[in-house]
């Protein structure tokens, strides 16, 4: 029994490391499609998914420390990417986020 508890937590830690590697490799893919994008509309969906990225870093780190704190933060950080989405997508479409009328 202590022997699968142990292997257990060996596969829990193992994936969470897989996963931080594999959301640093997207992270910084992204960051090169952020500097180096051809298009406005790339960055801006790049942008998007490095917001995707975080929460998934915020989850992972949650699941690493074993905590339910980082939950709301994961729900935040959902919250701000979708306004900077809504906001950019604004501003690529009418060239202000902000009417003045």
């Amino acid at each position: 029994m202590t022997q699968l508890l142990q292997t257990t937590e060996n596969l829990l830690e193992l994936t969470v490391q897989i996963g931080f590697t594999g959301i640093s490799l997207s992270l910084i893919l992204l960051m090169y499609v952020i500097i180096i994008g051809p298009y406005n509309v790339d960055r801006a969906v790049a942008l998007d998914t490095i917001g995707i990225n975080l929460m998934a870093v915020a989850a992972l780190l949650s699941i690493f420390l074993v905590t339910d704190k980082l939950n709301d933060i994961v729900l935040l950080i959902g919250i701000l990417a979708f306004l900077g989405t809504v906001a950019i997508a604004k501003y690529l479409e009418a060239g202000v986020i902000i009417d003045r009328d």
